[in-house]
Parts: structure tokens; sequence; C-alpha cells
């Protein structure tokens, strides 16, 4: 599945929830299946910077795809990492570098989060998408 279908499969679930309270239930719900990120990887060099929870995230590459995986000391951070996890692990580089997302304005997520965790959110896209930019290098 490419990142737009994965993205639209994520409009149409939160579009389910009648309010943000089952929305952020949703969320929570979503960080607990996050595939855990192996605790050799809790490291301050696997830290995004810019968020007000700790969140780690650790990126390798195996046939030309990125596979993510990450952990947060918050439910909800938990929940919104998860979701961009869902998005970008399993593609290319490539696509994750050119990758829109548009889909986070779509279900509302970055207006219904505080403004230190909506720069958060921002942190974790810029991590994704640096890690992807690194891979991209190891490839040409």
């Amino acid at each position: 599945m490419n990142i737009q279908d994965i993205q639209n499969e994520i409009i149409e679930e939160f579009a389910m929830f009648d309010d943000w309270e089952e929305r952020y239930q949703y969320m929570i719900d979503l960080g607990k299946t996050l595939p855990k990120i192996d605790e050799q990887f809790k490291t301050d060099d696997n830290l995004i910077r810019g968020c007000q929870s700790k969140v780690w995230v650790h990126a390798s590459m195996d046939n030309n795809k990125i596979d993510f995986t990450a952990d947060s000391d918050a439910i909800i951070t938990k929940g919104v990492i998860a979701i961009l996890i869902r998005v970008f692990t399993n593609q290319t580089p490539k696509d994750i570098m050119e990758a829109d997302t548009d889909f986070i304005d779509e279900i509302g997520l970055k207006e219904h989060l505080s403004p230190t965790r909506a720069n958060g959110l921002v942190s974790m896209i810029k991590q994704l998408k640096l890690y992807a930019i690194a891979y991209q290098t190891q490839l040409n």
C-alpha cells in the first residue's frame, strides 16, 4: 500500500468518530499497537528534539524500504507517532521524502493538539523525513 492510500485509510477511520474525545481514545489505542522499539535504541541519539514528551524513533532499511519503530512516554504522543509510523514504514526513502502530510489537517489533528504537542508533531515528521534523506543518500 502506498503512502497516499494509507493516509486515506486513516482519514476514513477518523471520520467514523463523532467527537475528539473518541478520536483521542482511538489514538491512544493505536499507540498501544505500536511496534515496540528495542530498548537498545532508546538513547538520546534517537530522541526527537522539539517534543514536549520523550519520543524515540529508530529506522532501518531492508530491500530499499525503511522500517520505523518508536516509543513515547506519553499516551497521546505515542498515538501520534503510531499514526506517522503507519504512514511511513515500509516505504522507499524517495516516497517518504516526497510525501505530503495533508491528512493531518484533514483529520484535524494539529488543531486539536496543544501548541507544544503540535510543534512536536512537526518535529516527528521532520525527523522521519531526515531518516529518509539519509537512506536515500546511501542509495545514490
